[in-house]
């Protein structure tokens, strides 16, 4: 699992409540069916932490280092594309021969694909997978690698038969609403560009966001003082992608070299284009912290933590929560500085025209 070694790729979801005194029982009772019932159809429920077939969810098995760890589990059978495709060849020759027929008619070719799905699916090997669940008890918070739209409406979807409740995906919108009290149905569109009116950009707080980042790391130092402690200095760096929205999404995607100084990222920025995705590089002291942020929907892709000490196991996935979670809480505290220049009428005007001076006048090469 990613957070227990290497990069992380994840979303946070707010808990609307405290988790239930009897959370550990409820998940126990939606814990993954028996491997040995597998069917035709797939089953799934929660497994611990510990691996995929570990269905016995106790306080003991639940909790690792202080922290709720928990998987949920998928298992199916599945026959491989290429030997139901020999299969069903196989077939169709020899009854096309045993019948002197030059071809089949497709009634027949889906009656035969049916009966060779039928005779392997119950040999085939069940596939496992797992999308893991991190959570610190008090902390309102949960991390999981559930990043696309399907794997988060099935944790949705999960926890809400387990507990009753669903989980809420932190995203630039629910952010506002939480940290900043904003509805952000009040935002109105910006336009970055000089040559670009409001009314033709697009309306993404996401976009604007990391936009403003950019800018604020080059031309206002990329130096944050921030409430959780410290100074933190940030980067952005390619792969770059821009995106006008309007009459249709136009993306470009810049990768190659160093795009943040290309001549084609100034070009973007004039044309209205906002930054939607780019690696963020964020630095505290001597720990550094990298990754892919898609600004969107505040989705984190292959995070690389500061290089720690060489712990035992309980020790060092302690020491990793503990940095994921001074990454998430100083991202967001950066969030919220974007959010009280961008609803200080008189701040974001200033803002807004530095914005316009440092696209005209930033440095591009070819």
């Amino acid at each position: 699992m990613s957070f227990e070694s290497g990069s992380m790729t994840f979303r946070m979801f707010y808990l609307p409540q405290k988790l239930p005194k009897d959370h550990v029982e409820r998940f126990a009772k939606h814990a993954a069916p028996p491997l040995s019932t597998l069917g035709d159809t797939p089953i799934h429920g929660w497994v611990t932490g510990r691996h995929l077939l570990d269905r016995n969810i106790t306080d003991d098995t639940a909790f690792y280092a202080g922290y709720l760890r928990l998987t949920m589990m998928r298992a199916e059978r599945k026959i491989p594309e290429s030997l139901l495709r020999a299969e069903c060849r196989m077939e169709e020759l020899a009854r096309m021969q045993a019948e002197n027929r030059a071809q089949l008619d497709r009634k027949t070719r889906t009656e035969i694909r049916k009966e060779i799905e039928a005779r392997l699916m119950p040999s085939m090997p069940p596939q496992l997978k797992g999308m893991a669940m991190i959570h610190q008890p008090e902390s309102g918070v949960i991390f999981s690698e559930a990043t696309s739209e399907k794997q988060q409406e099935a944790l949705e979807a999960t926890f809400r038969e387990t507990l009753g409740f669903g989980v809420i995906p932190v995203s630039p919108q629910y952010a506002a609403a939480r940290r900043q009290k904003y509805d952000i149905r009040d935002y109105t569109p910006a336009s970055f560009s000089p040559d670009c009116e409001d009314d033709a950009v697009g309306n993404s707080p996401g976009q604007d966001f990391l936009t403003w980042l950019w800018f604020y790391s080059e031309a206002r130092g990329g130096i944050f003082k921030l409430p959780s402690g410290g100074d933190f200095a940030i980067m952005i760096e390619g792969p770059l992608t821009f995106v006008l929205e309007g009459q249709g999404a136009h993306e470009t995607v810049l990768r190659r070299g160093t795009p943040a100084i290309s001549a084609e990222a100034k070009i973007a920025l004039l044309s209205g284009k906002k930054l939607r995705k780019a690696k963020i590089l964020l630095a505290r002291g001597e720990d550094t912290w990298q990754v892919s942020l898609d600004a969107e929907s505040f989705t984190f892709r292959g995070l690389k933590l500061p290089e720690g000490e060489k712990l035992e196991p309980i020790s060092r996935f302690q020491e990793r929560m503990t940095s994921m979670t001074t990454f998430t809480t100083a991202f967001l505290e950066i969030f919220d500085r974007f959010m009280k220049d961008r609803t200080d009428e008189k701040a974001w005007e200033k803002t807004r025209s530095d914005i316009h001076r440092w696209v005209s006048e930033r440095t591009a090469r070819k």
